[in-house]
């Protein structure tokens, strides 16, 4: 197989591998795990040896053709940014997988959840890839359906319930937003492929239509990406088995929106827009998360928050426009990637063995479980932004990047450090008090995790550090890579544990020292942040739900109205709409300015046929009983076949004479079962609506078909039936070759409509005959009359 076929198999490994999981666990139970790993170890693997070509700023693009009417391909685009994506979801993917098999053992339905893991890896290894805008699109979505699946896992419990479908619901829409946008972006670019969109980077950005673009990918990205004010989900989602939210947050779904921003980065970044939208956002969802996060007292809350935080320091780095931006983004993705995936873990391990994730029920762990304790004492040191860990890099980067600006940077200076020390804080508060102090009587006796348990966040942990220590190389075959895609130019990162004297550091160790102060404080500024949430009250969660509920009471109201079984209801729905459509255009467009005449030299018999049409349509409307208005409806179909006949349609005009003549005569017999000398005469308030919607219908049609005969006849259409009646059907008639040969698939699915309503009418008629007979049988005094 050569480069394209294998690539195209590691997208679909873990598809296949979905297949086959719930089989391998029923066989191996949660041993299986051992097996599934092998899928992002596979995967992992193969994209790890391109690492060689894409420091060397080579890009592997390939591909097949999926829908080619579209130019929509399946096609992928393998760069610095997206390697990094595919090698992070595939090696955090393959720990991931190994710590479920730990975590859930035992679980009914282990082998559903290892399904649903390996799609929603599959999902954002198609994101990550993506070369289409199209195709991104497909897999955009479908981490949101994974997600909501696995979010939803425990669905017997309401919580999971709600947050599964609230995530559906953000992301989702987010998504309709996105798919505006992209298609937007093709429409102004004329491409559909990334690839190929840089060199049309100037164009994009000079038309009109860039900030709609920018405001619809941003609406998909930041919902994706939970930045402020579309956050709340993300903490909902911790109700999602904890093997969920260290993927989740470590290296998949909310990470997405990010990487979106900085695949476009070079299409849509660099202007006003763009450098104002992302830092203010990003700010704004950097200290929200933050001082939430401190609120928190449960374990995966207080990490869900903080990534809330680290995702709005990412999207701030990557709008900010600044040098080293990019390069601080890079470095502190990868190294949220590493210790936030390590400590999700210890708090499912610490879950796991405890019974508890309430922080304030935990204490004295170290003796029990050590090396957990050294694990999470690790990833944390990197969290906070230590020295010797990959987290000190990103810190060092970012205050760099922060200050080369002027008083908008040291705002943002400002707003960074807050929330970095609080960040700190929580990273502090993670890896001492659960582990530190008296021994805290736990719903379950502590003890050390299981291998398959602590050596994913171990593995982790010590890439934190490894990636510090062998950082020369890291940043030759990733960071570099990635900062160059990002960026669209050439860029070089030099980051390294070499402590360089000066203000970044000096913003450093403000950092550290206000973390431990508010540490110190933890408890009471915990309750002082619970008390002015408890004064402010409303949030987007509450919102989030008041929207669904006025939503629904809406759709009720809707359904109710226009749903409520009535014929005239739907009836009048349906012509107003038509009505709408045929003169509301003309007059948005301007296409009555030049507004079609009727014919000036109408012929005098054509005028009587119309006269004695619209004679009969009067005499419709003011008949006092039925049999005359039956009768007089059909002078319409009549009038109308007499003027097929004169623009030389005879047998169109046959049909209709037929048509009118049998829809009289039926009329007529149905109406043998009523009286047939009332009428229904209605008030005038309820007339003058529907003779208003019929005049309507009527001009919209008049001028619709009058603007369709002002334009130029097209004869392609009569040439092609003309010349190949003959030739191809062998018939002289070209209208009956028409119907029979060229339309013959249609006018037998017309034949089926007309089989399948006259069956229908024939089932209620003896549905009806069988009810009166048993009327009839239980009531055998019931009046003739009455049956």
């Amino acid at each position: 197989m050569d480069v394209v076929d294998l690539t195209f198999l590691a997208f679909c490994l873990p598809f296949l591998g979905a297949l086959v999981a719930p089989l391998l666990t029923r066989l191996l139970g949660h041993n299986a795990a051992w097996i599934l790993a092998l899928v992002p170890v596979a995967i992992f693997a193969h994209f790890a040896g391109f690492a060689d070509a894409i420091s060397k700023g080579e890009v592997i693009t390939g591909g097949y053709a999926w829908v080619p009417s579209l130019h929509v391909t399946f096609s992928w685009l393998i760069d610095g940014l997206s390697l990094t994506f595919l090698l992070l979801i595939s090696g955090i993917g393959a720990l991931i997988v190994l710590y479920a098999g730990g975590y859930l053992k035992g679980h009914p339905h282990q082998g559903r959840f290892f399904s649903f893991l390996l799609l929603f890896m599959g999902s954002m290894l198609g994101v990550v890839a993506s070369d289409n805008l199209l195709m991104l699109f497909v897999f955009w979505e479908l981490t949101s359906i994974t997600s909501f699946l696995l979010i939803g896992f425990d669905h017997h419990r309401e919580a999971a319930r709600r947050a599964a479908f609230q995530a559906l619901v953000v992301t989702g829409g987010g998504g309709l937003f996105l798919l505006a946008g992209l298609l937007l972006l093709w429409n102004v670019s004329g491409v559909a492929a990334f690839s190929a969109l840089l060199p049309l980077a100037p164009m994009i950005k000079a038309s009109p239509f860039y900030l709609a673009v920018l405001i619809l990918v941003l609406g998909g990205a930041f919902t994706k990406s939970a930045q402020f004010p579309f956050h709340f989900w993300l903490p909902n989602a911790m109700e999602a088995p904890t093997p969920v939210s260290a993927y989740l947050h470590s290296a998949t779904m909310v990470k997405a929106g990010v990487y979106l921003l900085m695949r476009l980065n070079p299409v849509l970044g660099g202007t006003t827009e763009w450098q104002v939208i992302l830092p203010v956002f990003g700010a704004a969802t950097l200290v929200i998360g933050a001082l939430l996060a401190v609120r928190q007292t449960d374990l995966k809350l207080m990490l869900a928050y903080t990534t809330m935080a680290s995702l709005g320091l990412l999207v701030l780095l990557t709008g900010l426009g600044a040098p080293h931006a990019i390069e601080a983004a890079v470095l502190y993705l990868v190294a949220h990637s590493l210790f936030k995936g390590a400590l999700f873990m210890v708090a499912g391990i610490i879950d796991h063995e405890t019974g508890t994730r309430d922080i304030t029920r935990l204490s004295g762990l170290r003796r029990a479980m050590p090396l957990t304790f050294v694990i999470a004492l690790a990833a944390a040191l990197s969290m906070g932004g230590l020295f010797p860990f990959f987290g000190f890099l990103a810190k060092e980067e970012i205050y760099a990047a922060l200050l080369t600006g002027g008083a908008w940077s040291i705002v943002l200076a400002v707003l960074t450090i807050i929330g970095n020390a609080l960040m700190a804080t929580i990273a502090f508060a993670l890896a001492l008090k659960p582990f530190t102090g008296t021994v805290a009587d736990t719903p379950r006796h502590a003890h050390e995790a299981p291998l398959p348990l602590w050596l994913g966040p171990a593995v982790l942990a010590v890439a934190g550090l490894a990636a510090a220590v062998f950082s020369d190389t890291l940043h030759a075959s990733i960071s570099s890579p990635m900062a160059s895609a990002i960026a669209g130019e050439t860029r070089a990162v030099a980051m390294s544990l070499a402590i360089h004297a000066g203000l970044p550091f000096a913003l450093s160790i403000l950092t550290i020292v206000l973390g431990i102060a508010v540490y110190l404080q933890l408890a009471q500024i915990r309750s002082a942040i619970g008390n002015a949430l408890v004064a402010i009250g409303w949030g987007p969660d509450r919102g989030f739900d008041q929207a669904i509920r006025g939503l629904v009471r809406l759709s009720v109201a809707v359904t109710r109205r226009l749903q409520n079984g009535r014929l005239d209801t739907y009836m009048t729905v349906t012509f107003v709409l038509f009505a709408l459509v045929l003169l509301v255009p003309p007059f948005l467009f301007g296409e009555l300015a030049s507004a079609p005449v009727f014919p000036g030299d109408v012929p005098l018999h054509e005028i009587a046929v119309i006269v004695i049409a619209v004679a009969g349509l009067v005499t419709v409307v003011l008949a006092r009983d039925r049999l005359t208005a039956i009768v007089s409806l059909g002078i319409q179909g009549f009038s109308v076949a007499v003027i097929f006949l004169l623009y030389g349609a005879p047998d169109l005009a046959f049909t209709q004479f037929m048509i009118e003549t049998l829809a009289v005569v039926i009329l007529a017999l149905v109406m043998t079962r009523l009286r047939l000398s009332p009428t229904d005469r209605r008030p005038f308030r309820e007339t003058l609506p529907d003779a208003a919607i019929a005049l309507a219908c009527g001009l919209g049609v008049t001028l619709f078909l009058l603007k369709v005969t002002q334009a130029p006849f097209d004869t392609a259409l009569t040439d092609f039936f003309n010349q190949y009646s003959k030739t191809i059907a062998h018939g002289a008639n070209v209208v009956n070759v028409i119907i029979v040969d060229f339309r013959g698939t249609d006018t037998l699915g017309e034949i089926a409509v007309v089989m399948i309503a006259g069956l229908a009418i024939l089932s209620l008629i003896r549905l009806r005959a069988g009810s009166l007979r048993r009327i009839a049988d239980n009531d055998p005094d019931e009046p003739e009359a009455g049956r």
